[in-house]
């Protein structure tokens, strides 16, 4: 199940700093593949699971919510801040949705891109088309 870790950050009075040396030690996976997603239009993002890659997605501005649901267990988490990064397991199906206007999320993946890596069919009771699996949970767009 995807959890919250916590990145070496540091305030003062020119403003904040967040570091990801040593990525190896500081993330649960090697990192093969960085992107991000921005100016988004409203409509949700992912709605799909892996085989394999493992992600590591943090808000570096604005923010946005992560429906999460393994099979056994749903849980949201809103990422808002670049001190936290969300770690994401191959067996999770991802949503992002409700992204603020200036949202930017980058994102690590454990995995080059190979679209054979993707399952875009979820698990038992979630709708495939992830606007009417929100709406169904009460969370709208």
């Amino acid at each position: 199940m995807a959890y919250l870790i916590q990145l070496p950050s540091f305030s003062d009075e020119r403003g904040n700093l967040t570091v990801l040396d040593d990525v190896a030690n500081r993330l649960p996976f090697e990192v093969k593949r960085v992107f991000y997603i921005h100016n988004v239009s409203g409509i949700p993002r992912a709605g799909h699971r892996h085989f394999e890659t493992r992600e590591a997605v943090i808000c570096v501005s604005g923010h946005c919510r992560v429906s999460i649901d393994n099979g056994r267990i749903r849980e949201d988490f809103l990422i808002k801040d670049p001190f936290h990064s969300l770690i994401i397991e191959p067996e999770d199906w991802r949503t992002l949705h409700h992204f603020s206007e200036d949202a930017v999320i980058l994102v690590f993946a454990s995995t080059v891109y190979d679209k054979d890596d993707y399952i875009f069919e979820p698990y038992s009771g979630l709708s495939c088309n992830p606007v009417q699996q929100l709406q169904a949970n009460g969370l709208g767009i």
